[in-house]
């Protein structure tokens, strides 16, 4: 499937079955961020049924959402040392199985384990590769393709609620739960979808089970120590040790302590301003209708050529346009202020999920994309789960929503100042600075690359072009390139 179409070198196929994989990733991304603010329709149900309250039953949904981010550094160990495609099997039978075996809890513990461990588990096993798998098949459309994706999660969003809710009222919770578990099933045809792309014949070792894909997927990193033996780094954390990663890893963790604050109390803003039930829910569905146009719009206003090499500050720019509209939204009160403040958000928060990943994806490279993704989502866990409790702690305490859109607002736009401020006078700076060919740092992936193409074999992972700052090309006998498997002993030609 688009096997002829031309194509320049041995990089990304930019289209092909990678719209396959795009349609999987839509999914998956839908379902990672969807489900677990869908099951909120099941709460009062839960509350009746276990004699519990709010709180208690909400931390269902905090206990998923802490594991789609939290498990970040495992998910990427798997990835490496198994490929994308296997995990994501795993993950979308887990994730089923947890609600499954939610159906038939009997107390709000089993429900913590099954519906929030367990399928926590499973979505973020089949979330994470999803990524990785949809950088390795765009590189010329990969902005366009992540705004894509990314307008997964208000699209099902959108659907999941009012369909638990249809659910909740045929069948009740259990059969509810079984029902959603047997959906989830869906995430297991998205993994199976999950084919590496193709890569140029070189020399191999015979690998274990499972290593070939991810070879093949270009995620394992290798090291040649003395002895001549490789080893594979499961989690490359020396990409911590990269500025690009750094700068991003602090911006994302302001970004997530004031982000989801505005949308988690605007129902309970809006009605503590004398807005009625039906209408403060529907300030939502606008926030979710304006959010669906402005993640693929964002995307491919990204991809321009004019503003591909500048996708940082177009981040930044949607941070500060992000935490400016909660800012000037905190003293709204009527229904049109309120309505306004749902589409400026809408419009800004899409963008920011339109090119959160995009950005990480140019900064690091997609050959420690895997790694880097499992350590910031670890670091979003965190911040989750300290900016929205404290946001409602501080309701409780204050009685006052203005003081907290005040405060999401400044995080917020800070994370965006700060981003843009360091992307300035930190990355580009070092960038002025380019060492030779085949140094590490300074210079840019496309200059990396062309300096390989000209002094080695065609390497076996895809680079990506237009990075933040410099991505390490591996040199010989540091990375999986011809040179260092000639170079191992007991090696016969294979066709990975």
């Amino acid at each position: 499937m688009g096997t002829r179409s031309p194509r320049r070198g041995p990089g990304p196929p930019d289209g092909g079955w990678g719209w396959a994989v795009l349609g999987a990733c839509f999914v998956v991304t839908g379902f990672a961020y969807g489900f677990p603010k869908a099951v909120s329709v099941f709460f009062r149900a839960l509350m009746r049924d276990f004699g519990a309250g709010y709180s208690d039953t909400a931390w269902v949904s905090s206990i998923m959402l802490a594991m789609l981010y939290g498990t970040g550094p495992v998910s990427s160990i798997l990835v490496t040392r198994f490929g994308c495609r296997p995990v994501m099997l795993v993950g979308g039978l887990l994730a089923s199985a947890g609600m499954v075996l939610a159906s038939f809890a009997t107390r709000l513990l089993e429900l913590y384990l099954t519906a929030g461990v367990l399928t926590g588990l499973g979505l973020a096993l089949n979330f994470q590769p999803s990524l990785i798998m949809l950088g390795l098949y765009f590189e010329r459309r990969r902005p366009l393709a992540n705004g894509l994706a990314a307008a997964g999660s208000p699209v099902f969003l959108s659907a999941l609620s009012p369909l638990g809710q249809q659910l909740l009222e045929h069948f009740g919770w259990r059969g509810g739960f079984l029902l959603l578990g047997g959906l989830l099933l869906h995430c297991c045809a998205c993994g199976a979808v999950m084919r590496p792309p193709p890569r140029p014949r070189r020399n191999s070792a015979v690998d274990a089970p499972g290593e070939a894909e991810a070879d093949s997927a270009g995620l394992r990193l290798r090291e040649a120590p003395s002895g001549g033996r490789t080893r594979r780094r499961l989690l490359d954390v020396t990409v911590c040790t990269d500025r690009a990663f750094a700068v991003y890893a602090v911006t994302k963790f302001l970004m997530a302590l004031g982000l989801f604050v505005p949308a988690i109390l605007l129902v309970n803003y809006a009605k503590d301003a004398g807005v009625p039930d039906s209408e403060a829910a529907f300030l939502l569905s606008i926030v979710g209708f304006v959010d669906i146009v402005a993640r693929p719009a964002c995307g491919a206003l990204a991809g321009l050529a004019r503003l591909r090499p500048h996708v940082a500050y177009l981040f930044s720019l949607a941070l500060m346009a992000n935490g400016l509209t909660d800012l000037s939204s905190a003293r709204a009160r009527t229904y049109g202020a309120l309505v306004a403040f749902c589409v400026a958000f809408g419009l800004s928060y899409g963008m920011v999920g339109a090119l959160q990943f995009e950005v990480l994806m140019a900064a690091v490279g997609a050959l420690r994309f895997p790694s880097a993704l499992g350590l910031v989502l670890l670091l979003e866990a965190v911040a989750v789960l300290i900016g929205p409790p404290s946001a409602g702690r501080l309701v409780d305490a204050l009685k006052n929503y203005e003081i907290i859109f005040y405060l999401a607002g400044s995080e917020v736009a800070l994370a965006g100042v700060f981003m843009a401020v360091a992307t300035k006078c930190c990355l580009r700076r070092s960038q002025d600075a380019t060492p030779s060919p085949g140094a590490k740092g300074g210079a840019s992936d496309t200059e990396d690359a062309e300096a390989e193409v000209d002094s080695e074999p065609p390497p076996t992972s895809a680079e990506e072009p237009g990075g933040l700052e410099a991505l390490e090309v591996p040199s010989p006998g540091t990375g999986p390139s011809e040179p260092e498997m000639e170079a191992e002993p007991g090696l016969h030609s294979e066709s990975v």
